[in-house]
């Protein structure tokens, strides 16, 4: 176990008082369930989230370990196996820029923390798990890295007690099961979902983005059905009051889980690790995902052709998906040409790459460290290209790290196969030297 957590961690993390824990240490005090909290000081949500966190903290391992102080690092080796609910560390990852502020917020945390000095390691995690908003709390599996709960916040809310401990996920079939409305008021039972696709629709009426999608989705919902596809949309509700989503779910021709039913729709969002709104899970028939990135795929695919729109390795950029170059670093293959026959030539030139790398992280469960796109020539790319000051090159082969504010840039007359490769090795073995952004 301490190799995993060595390689994710370092080698030391710090206590609140100050002193360095080995992290090896974890692995002989029977850790099994490691919990990342990403924030930072300045952040008012932060600070909310650090107190309730201290106290569940306290709760489920029994110990003193609540209060400010050295708790957790202190004679661990010699302690005796841990109770079930007590092999639980949570390590904070900041996002502070400030050392005297990192300080004082960490002086008070029971758990563990990256050393400040840790700002390249800090940002490797961030990436790895897709964090674009705080604070967020994930939990992974101490043992094999696998993440358990992408939405540690409503763990914290749902099961103050930790009895559920340790949050698996469960099959969708488990957690949807009951019954679902339509906006007449016929009630169905989830079992009438058996051997249909699904769209699990994360929305509220109080957010624009949603309604402007929902427009589109019940004009896309319509054209599958037509064409006899078996698809169901099950709305989750974000609304902040019943009369909201009633309003809201007239809208909508498709199911929802009943307002009143709060804990299967906070089941919901800590299945996906729900961080923002909309946002449209795709399900195959035996409950497994498709694609978390419904929204685009209906916003860029308005005949529905391509439903139910597994992942492509490689994507053509446009205004829909740019959203995603914040996620984490993206490979970017400028061709600057309009031209369609240029743009489909680029990505059969990287989707070999693409693949390889995908597969790769599948099989061990994780989410590839990169995204995978071509950039044609319009007003979205220019405005790319300037603010992140690249030349005017085409082709021009880049990688782009938003949240690093990082870029890495390959300027050669001709981009072949082995350039891709041998570019996207040495970015994610750390041999690029980065740029500024």
């Amino acid at each position: 176990m301490s190799g995993f957590l060595e390689e994710l961690l370092g080698e030391k993390l710090v206590t609140g008082g100050g002193e360095e824990v080995d992290v090896h240490s974890l692995g002989a005090r029977g850790i099994a369930l490691l919990g990342l909290y990403f924030g930072c000081s300045l952040s008012a949500p932060c600070a909310q989230l650090s107190a309730s966190l201290a106290a569940f903290y306290g709760r489920l391992r029994g110990d003193a370990a609540a209060g400010p102080g050295p708790g957790p690092g202190a004679g661990a080796g010699a302690a005796a196996e841990p109770e079930p609910r007590r092999r639980l560390e949570i390590v904070f990852v900041s996002s502070d820029q400030d050392q005297r502020q990192w300080q004082d917020f960490v002086r008070d945390m029971p758990w563990l923390a990256l050393p400040y000095k840790e700002k390249h390691r800090k940002l490797k995690l961030w990436n790895k798990y897709r964090i674009s908003n705080i604070p967020s709390l994930i939990f992974l599996d101490a043992t094999t890295g696998k993440v358990v709960c992408r939405n540690g916040l409503l763990v914290i809310r749902d099961d103050p007690e930790g009895l559920e401990f340790p949050w698996g996920p469960k099959p969708f079939r488990e957690v949807i099961a009951g019954p679902l409305l339509r906006s007449s008021g016929q009630s169905l039972e989830s079992s009438s979902l058996e051997g249909s696709h699904v769209g699990v629709y994360f929305s509220a009426h109080w957010c624009p983005p949603c309604r402007s999608l929902t427009r589109v989705l019940v004009e896309s919902y319509r054209k599958i059905k037509e064409a006899g596809q078996n698809f169901e949309i099950i709305f989750v509700s974000a609304d902040r009051s019943e009369e909201s989503f009633k309003q809201y779910f007239s809208e909508m021709p498709w199911l929802a889980v009943p307002y009143t039913d709060e804990a299967r729709r906070s089941r919901l969002n800590r299945l996906y690790g729900i961080q923002g709104i909309p946002t449209l899970i795709v399900l195959d028939p035996q409950g497994e995902v498709i694609t978390r990135q419904g929204r685009v795929e209906v916003l860029n695919d308005e005949d529905c052709r391509e439903f139910p729109w597994h992942p492509k390795p490689v994507l053509e950029l446009s205004d829909s998906n740019a959203a995603q170059l914040n996620e984490g670093p993206c490979l970017v293959l400028f061709v600057d040409s309009e031209d369609d026959g240029e743009s489909e030539a680029a990505k059969q030139l990287i989707q070999p790459i693409a693949e390889k790398i995908i597969a790769k992280y599948k099989a061990k469960e994780e989410e590839a460290p990169l995204l995978f796109f071509v950039a044609g020539e319009d007003d979205m790319t220019d405005s790319l290209r300037d603010y992140t000051n690249l030349p005017e090159a085409a082709p021009l082969l880049t990688i782009l790290d938003m949240s690093a504010r990082a870029k890495y840039v390959m300027d050669v007359e001709e981009i072949t196969p082995a350039i891709v490769e041998a570019f996207v090795n040495d970015f994610l073995a750390e041999k690029l030297k980065p740029e500024p952004i």
